[in-house]
């Protein structure tokens, strides 16, 4: 498999873990969007979070939270992202979690500077959404 991520896992391509635990491994971010980008990642290739087992999303999101107090502790603030999925931005097919410090002056803005406008919904479209979202 050719996937930088399990690459890292495997210790053939070299990078500065900063914690691992039985499935999962944090280190920082090769191409960093600010000082002390972070990235928390299952060891087992998973292109989805859906597609890891409870165990895994368990694991990585215990590493995850042990994490944000150590990137937290450099600017304040912390952004925790997840593109799952190409269509979601995801550039490289394996699971991460980015823990990026942000501070008021970055450029990144709120979520909602990411669209180019608000989603308008019908109420029978809020219905339709919402009852397939409803467990």
């Amino acid at each position: 498999m050719d996937c930088i991520f399990c690459k890292i896992v495997s210790g053939e391509i070299p990078t500065k873990i900063l914690s691992e635990s039985s499935n999962s491994i944090s280190f920082m971010d090769a191409f960093p969007l600010a000082k002390g980008h972070v990235l928390v990642i299952p060891k087992n290739h998973h292109q989805k979070i859906q597609d890891m087992s409870k165990e895994e999303n368990i694991d990585l999101f215990t590493l995850v939270h042990q994490m944000i107090s150590k990137v937290d502790s450099i600017s304040g603030s912390t952004l925790v992202a997840i593109h799952n999925g190409k269509d979601a931005g995801q550039e490289v097919p394996h699971v991460h979690v980015h823990l990026v410090p942000r501070t008021r002056t970055d450029s990144a803005g709120a979520i909602h500077n990411m669209f180019n406008s608000s989603l308008k919904l019908s109420e029978s479209e809020i219905k339709e959404l919402y009852d397939k979202l409803k467990i």
